[in-house]
């Protein structure tokens, strides 16, 4: 893959705008799901991130001294950092946005006078 190709954007700062103009609006029940599985994904995203660093600071990163019960936790870590570097701690980023952004729809779905 060369240099060039740009990381596929994110949307957070848009839908924010959005929710705040009361144009992005979800019933509670969809956004209460929406946001829960967020939640999950960004906790999953901070995991590989404190992961990650640990790895990193590792004075011999070998795999075979690790515990066996983190071995695929790191591999599965780095291996998606190598893959795409610099996503996660963008999605660590953005995602709180996103969760932003649908508590707002929601609140704002609520039948205006």
């Amino acid at each position: 893959m060369s240099g060039d190709v740009s990381p596929l954007p994110f949307a957070g700062e848009l839908f924010l705008n959005l929710a705040e103009e009361g144009r992005l609006v979800l019933d509670a029940g969809r956004a209460d799901e929406a946001i829960a599985g967020l939640e999950r994904t960004l906790a999953q995203i901070r995991a590989r991130l404190r992961v990650i660093r640990i790895w990193q600071q590792a004075p011999a990163q070998r795999v075979d001294e690790l515990p066996a019960e983190l071995v695929q936790d790191v591999v599965d870590a780095v291996f998606v950092d190598q893959l795409a570097p610099g996503q996660l701690e963008r999605a660590a980023a953005e995602l709180p946005k996103y969760i932003a952004a649908l508590r707002r729809a929601s609140a704002g779905s609520a039948p205006r006078d």
